[in-house]
């Protein structure tokens, strides 16, 4: 691990390599990029492995078991590969470290349960919208999907109006 810490991307190189990425995806796989797809089928491989009836005979989950493996699919490979170039940068760019972020005073227990809860929130609403930040605002939007861009509309206002409450509540 290096001593001295890297910067960041400027954010202009950043997103025109994230565009590229995206095109190369799209060009490599017939597929934009997305991830909330491989929880669905973790969560079924989980439920086939642990209780095959129920999983089979449940409205959601069923399709992915029936098809065969849930995990045999492109999305599985596109999150193995970003969690090995996310832990490769971290470490190349010396910024890999264990935290947990947010307001101190809360304490390190509420903090992880609050952003446990966030990230339950935010995995519920991207299967109901079809789509994640990734899935649906960043593909859906590089295709000129109107449900990509109003994806983004919504989830950015959403984020600015929990932020604003979240930093009022918590002061």
């Amino acid at each position: 691990m290096h001593s001295e810490v890297r910067p960041l991307w400027p954010p202009l190189v950043a997103g025109i390599a994230l565009g590229l990425a995206l095109l190369a995806t799209f060009l490599i796989t017939g597929h934009g990029l997305g991830a909330s797809g491989f929880f669905t089928r973790l969560t079924a491989w989980i439920g086939g492995e642990i209780a095959p009836q129920a999983t089979q005979a449940n409205s959601y989950f069923g399709a992915f078991v029936k098809a065969g493996n849930p995990l045999s699919s492109w999305v599985t490979w596109e999150i193995v590969g970003v969690a090995i170039g996310a832990l490769a940068g971290a470490l190349t760019s010396g910024r890999f470290r264990f935290q947990v972020d947010g307001a101190r005073k809360l304490g390190g227990l509420l903090r992880v349960a609050l952003a446990f809860g966030g990230g339950l929130l935010a995995g519920f609403g991207a299967r109901l919208a079809s789509g994640c930040t990734s899935g649906m605002g960043l593909s859906g939007s590089a295709t000129l999907a109107v449900a990509g861009f109003l994806f983004l509309v919504g989830f950015f206002a959403a984020g600015l109006l929990v932020s604003w409450a979240m930093g009022r509540f918590w002061r």
